[in-house]
């Protein structure tokens, strides 16, 4: 069982940064891919990135290749998203999930545990 908890969200003007962090409970974090997602008023939930277990592999949808940064501390248990450039677009509710596998996946269904969330909004 892993609790996922994430924090660091906020308000923003475009062209801004937040940095988000994930922390996980459990003694198992470093054996589970972590994947950001994010979901908009009315719109589905959304893959942004996810990082291997190893942290040796990362990967991002196209529209956040160069501006968002995932990382993770396995000896802390957390996964960051460092998110740089914001435009209003951006505005979403950000979750963290764990996936119980070597590798990611972008599919919502593949994760196996789910953070409540953190609000983020970019205003113009």
């Amino acid at each position: 069982q892993v609790q996922l908890v994430e924090s660091g969200g906020g308000l923003v003007q475009a062209g801004g940064s937040l940095r988000l962090s994930c922390a996980a409970s459990g003694r198992t974090f470093g054996r589970y891919c972590m994947g950001w997602f994010r979901q908009a008023p009315g719109k589905e939930r959304e893959f942004v990135c996810y990082i291997s277990w190893s942290a040796n592999s990362t990967y991002y949808a196209d529209s956040m290749k160069g501006r968002f940064t995932i990382s993770r501390d396995n000896a802390k248990n957390t996964v960051y998203l460092q998110m740089n450039s914001l435009k209003p677009g951006d505005t979403a509710v950000y979750y963290c999930a764990a996936r119980g596998a070597t590798w990611g996946s972008r599919d919502v269904r593949d994760y196996d545990y789910w953070g409540q969330g953190t609000q983020v909004t970019v205003s113009s």
